[in-house]
């Protein structure tokens, strides 16, 4: 799978983690693909994990966000998936916590974190692909490698028109890591940028249909760092500035959501250690989405429906004309 990394696309000055995904630090990733949409397992390597969530645009959903709010913990693998096949993942997202302990539904009940985009563009949404047994299969199959791009809960996403879904990256901020997987389906041709390049404007090429003006993008973070909960929905925040600076303008009819987790307990960080770790976010994000761009395929939808993916090389043909 190419990345824009080994293309010789930078983001920031910060460097990866060995894997350049959220795998860096201890989360493993599975994907469940059905018909063009899909659920993605995003799991911690161990639960209840402290955590925090942010907003930037609010139509879209992620349930569980207000457990998170009042609590500061994170008691379940994230959950990405179409939005109408919340309920089910949701559904089979509980079966998982109840088979993982016998408590559930006796003495404790289960709030899972499922997130959703709209995929309905290239994907029937009227037809429940995605079943709650799905879910088992993703948290199964979850590991430190992980395909990008059109698969699982990203096999029907779009992003700046392009063929979109799942990306991930990570950077490495002194003895500390953060990594970002993101659900990308938002933005519009002409807005994409590549490092600071406008190559939204400047390609010759444009794709040959568009979804409906809006999208959403769901970003999930993780660091190694001993963040508290207030500490981590100050990062999660952070990944808006990511996808800003890729192009985004989080549209009306957008749902920008983020969730950030710690993998690591200890001691508390101090306030004024946290500006490595935003760049790190921040820096992350932007290439997240570029790598969910990469690594996607052309793909063919409902009704005949054709999202293409990204010309890479015209894009990097004119990163490096800019003096990148």
């Amino acid at each position: 799978m190419s990345r824009p990394r080994e293309d010789g696309i930078v983001i920031g000055t910060l460097e990866p983690g060995p894997r350049n995904s959220i795998a860096d630090v201890g989360v493993t990733v599975g994907h469940v693909t059905v018909e063009r949409t899909g659920v993605t397992a995003v799991v911690p390597p161990a639960l209840p994990a402290p955590a925090g969530t942010a907003v930037l645009n609010g139509a879209g959903e992620l349930t569980g966000s207000l457990g998170i709010r009042e609590w500061g913990l994170l008691e379940t693998p994230v959950y990405l998936t179409s939005t109408h096949a919340v309920g089910r993942v949701y559904d089979g997202a509980v079966s998982v916590a109840m088979a993982g302990d016998p408590r559930i539904g006796v003495e404790e009940v289960a709030i899972p974190v499922v997130g959703e985009c709209d995929d309905s563009w290239l994907s029937d949404a009227r037809v429940p692909h995605v079943q709650p047994a799905d879910v088992a299969r993703a948290v199964s199959e979850a590991a430190p490698e992980f395909e990008q791009g059109a698969v699982g809960a990203g096999a029907g996403m779009s992003c700046f028109d392009w063929k979109g879904g799942i990306g991930s990256s990570s950077r490495r901020a002194g003895d500390a890591t953060v990594g970002v997987l993101l659900l990308t389906n938002f933005g519009s041709s002409e807005q994409l940028r590549v490092d600071g390049v406008p190559v939204g404007r400047l390609l010759d090429e444009r794709p040959d249909e568009a979804p409906a003006r809006g999208g959403s993008c769901i970003a999930v973070l993780a660091t190694d760092a001993p963040l508290a909960p207030p500490q981590l929905e100050r990062l999660a925040r952070r990944a808006g500035l990511g996808l800003a600076r890729a192009g985004s303008v989080a549209h009306h009819g957008s749902g920008e959501i983020f969730v950030a987790f710690a993998t690591a307990e200890g001691r508390s960080f101090d306030n004024w250690d946290l500006d490595p770790l935003f760049q790190a976010a921040v820096d992350a994000t932007e290439e997240a989405v570029l790598c969910s761009l990469w690594a996607a395929v052309d793909t063919t939808g409902r009704d005949g429906r054709l999202v293409r993916a990204l010309p890479r090389e015209k894009v990097l043909e004119l990163y490096r004309g800019r003096g990148r």
